[in-house]
């Protein structure tokens, strides 16, 4: 029986922290965004992540995502810029930790990271803003796990039917337990509130942590550029297995 339409919100939350809160390429630019420039510029990345997801949710309903699927060069094409943005944002993050002038010799990397430790950057300067809005919702456009998510999950939430949550993440004891609409509206609302609660929360907890421990923000930065380096160079190895899987079937 399907449940009500609370349990589909709660249902449709989970599927959003699902989608947010693995490790990956936009969680490391929230971070990165988060620990440099404060809680308000780690949400507003978190944002441009959200509203890539809302690109994708319409061009899912619309079809779009599973015709680019379906066409491997615009695939590979797409994880390629995917890959180079990565390595680009890898670069600028390093060069925000600072590990660049201790290469050179010019310091620690703590040493004047910050200008003020509470807001290094004025969270109103129009530059700050689209920074990071604009990072995250670009790599997230590019993201081939995002357009995976979309053609799978988000496509199935878009249907209208039901979904067994259980059977479907192959807990078979408990198949049947908890069926929820799918195609509703409060599903989709449910989505969306599970991706804000994280990316409320998620900078919330880093600002937290940065102001107890004074070295945590250059090391997010690193841990960051090492995520986004590893992420880009994957993504452009996918790219060229299917660039090259796609020519030669020319």
């Amino acid at each position: 029986m399907t449940e009500a339409p609370l349990v589909t919100l709660l249902a449709g939350a989970s599927f959003g922290l699902a989608l947010a809160a693995p490790p990956g390429p936009m969680n490391a630019v929230i971070a990165e965004e988060s620990v440099l420039r404060g809680w308000t510029a780690g949400f507003r990345a978190g944002l441009g992540a959200a509203a890539a997801d809302g690109v994708f949710l319409l061009l899912a309903a619309l079809g779009v995502v599973g015709f680019v699927d379906r066409l491997p060069l615009v695939r590979g094409g797409m994880v390629a810029v995917g890959g180079l943005l990565m390595l680009y944002f890898a670069y600028g993050a390093a060069a925000d930790s600072g590990v660049f002038a201790v290469l050179r010799g010019a310091g620690g990397l703590s040493a004047g990271f910050f200008d003020d430790p509470d807001d290094p950057d004025d969270p109103d300067d129009p530059a700050v803003v689209a920074t990071g809005f604009r990072k995250a919702f670009v790599l997230a456009l590019t993201n081939p796990y995002q357009v995976l998510f979309w053609l799978t999950v988000g496509v199935g939430l878009l249907d209208p039917g039901e979904i067994d949550v259980f059977a479907a993440a192959g807990v078979s004891a408990l198949a049947g337990s908890l069926v929820v609409e799918t195609g509703s509206p409060a599903l989709l609302v449910g989505f969306f509130a599970g991706i804000g609660v994280w990316i409320t929360g998620f900078p919330g907890a880093l600002v937290g942590a940065r102001r107890r421990v004074a070295s945590l923000a250059p090391a997010v930065a690193v841990g960051s550029a090492l995520l986004l380096a590893g992420f880009g160079v994957a993504f452009l190895a996918d790219a060229a297995g299917t660039l090259a899987a796609a020519l030669e079937l020319r």
